[in-house]
Order: C-alpha cells, then sequence, then structure tokens
C-alpha cells in the first residue's frame, strides 16, 4: 500500500518574535562556533523560518508588481560570513537580511555578480532595520552600461531618483563609494556629471525596530519595492535585463 507524502502548507508571516532581536544581540556577545551550534534551533524558530516566510509572501506580491524579480529559497543571505580575505575571523553576520532579484541575473550582489542586476533588499538587526533597493557595485560591464546610459539620457535617471514618490520614500541615492573625480571617458563639465560618479545605484530608509514585529511589515515591503520599481526595471534594462508581464 503507499503511503502517501504529508505535504507541509508554506509558513505565514506573523512578525519577528522578540526572540529575533535578542538572538541577534547574543550572537553578537558570543560570535563563536561552539555558541551558534548550541543555539542553531533559536537560529532556525527565530531567524530563518519567519524570514523565509516573509520572502514567499513578498514573492507573491512580486509576481503581480514585478514578475521578473523573485524571492526564493536563495534570495536569504546565509548568516556565516566569508571571512577567507578579512582579518576580522567572527565567523557569523549579527544581522538577517533577503535580496529579491531579477529571475535572470542570480542572486550575486556586488562585484563579483555575473551580471549585476538590480533588485530589493530588506535588512534586520537590533537598532538598525531597512528596505531598500537598486544595484550594489555592480561589475564594471555593468556600471559601464548604466553611466553610459545615463551620459545619454540624463534627464530619464534624474526623472526617476527625483520623482515625488521616491523623493518622499527614501530621499536621495545612497552616495556611498561616489568617485571624487569624473570617471574616464566623460567630459569634466558634462550635464550628467553629478550621476556619473556614482559607482552604486541604491537607496532606502529605516524602519522602526518594531515594525519587524508585526505581519504588515509585508505591506510596507510591498509599498517600498513598488515606489522603488521604476528605478530598479530602468538600470535592468539598461543591462540587458528585460522586464515581465507574467511569471
Amino acid at each position: 500500500m503507499a503511503v502517501r507524502k504529508k505535504v507541509l502548507e508554506p509558513e505565514r508571516f506573523e512578525g519577528f518574535g522578540a526572540g529575533a532581536l535578542r538572538f541577534l544581540r547574543s550572537l553578537a556577545r558570543n560570535n563563536r562556533k561552539e555558541w551558534f551550534e548550541a543555539h542553531r534551533d533559536d537560529y532556525e524558530r527565530e531567524i530563518k523560518r519567519p524570514l523565509m516566510a516573509l520572502i514567499e509572501e513578498v514573492d507573491v506580491h512580486l509576481a503581480t508588481i514585478a514578475p521578473e524579480i523573485v524571492g526564493t529559497k536563495k534570495s536569504m543571505f546565509r548568516i556565516h560570513r566569508d571571512v577567507r580575505f578579512s582579518k576580522d575571523k567572527r565567523p557569523y553576520k549579527t544581522h538577517a537580511a533577503c535580496w529579491f532579484y531579477h529571475r535572470d541575473a542570480g542572486r550575486a550582489v556586488g562585484e563579483n555578480a555575473a551580471h549585476g542586476g538590480a533588485g530589493f533588499y530588506f535588512h534586520f538587526a537590533p537598532g538598525e532595520v531597512f528596505t531598500g533597493g537598486g544595484v550594489w557595485m555592480p561589475p564594471r560591464p555593468a556600471l559601464l552600461r548604466i553611466r553610459d546610459a545615463i551620459a545619454e539620457a540624463p534627464e530619464v535617471f534624474t526623472d526617476l531618483v527625483t520623482a515625488p514618490a521616491f523623493r518622499r520614500r527614501f530621499g536621495k541615492l545612497e552616495q556611498e563609494h561616489m568617485l571624487v573625480r569624473m570617471p574616464r571617458g566623460y567630459a569634466p563639465d558634462h550635464p550628467a556629471g553629478d550621476w556619473l560618479r556614482y559607482q552604486s545605484f541604491t537607496a532606502g530608509h529605516a524602519l522602526d525596530e518594531s515594525a519587524i514585529g508585526s505581519r504588515k511589515l509585508i505591506d510596507t515591503l510591498v509599498k517600498d519595492f513598488t515606489v522603488m520599481l521604476p528605478l530598479v526595471r530602468w538600470i535592468n534594462s539598461v543591462s540587458g535585463l528585460p522586464d515581465a508581464r507574467s511569471r
């Protein structure tokens, strides 16, 4: 007689409990393998499972508003730090985060990404909760494509990052890693000079720490991602990553 496997329903996101930030505070004080392994069940219960539930539910919304952007099991960043080339040998991150990415670009972020697509980001730690999107430190070929597109039609990019809804929610683009001088190949007085000195094209805003304790966090993320979507789609378009109408 065949035995049917029980199909588990996806976990519903109800917010992160108080134990989530408590775990991250304790991890910051006890950042070593022995402590983490002794408290792995706490990590699974307080961080991993609810974050995966959030990713799954946000992905359902993205299927409607931005079908090309996905949230998958790969969206959640690993808690383990890459310490191979770092002087800081602490083995674990003391925050939790996830990345919703273009399905044709892959989940990699930064200079080591194969394609450098733009997407949406959520991050939380004690005293540090924020959401945003864009593309962070894209690989050089992608960066050059973005700069060329800005140089050819600076008014289009300017309209995206100065749109009233964008400014109200995010303020302005993050200026971290911005070049002091104009990049090589562009005239010093180029009309898009300010934008061309960016090496990352990201924006975000802080949330109150209490926001993670409620199911309403999903609504906040969806609203933020909807406002960020025109910029994300523009970056992906000039990078050769198309929009989608359905999945």
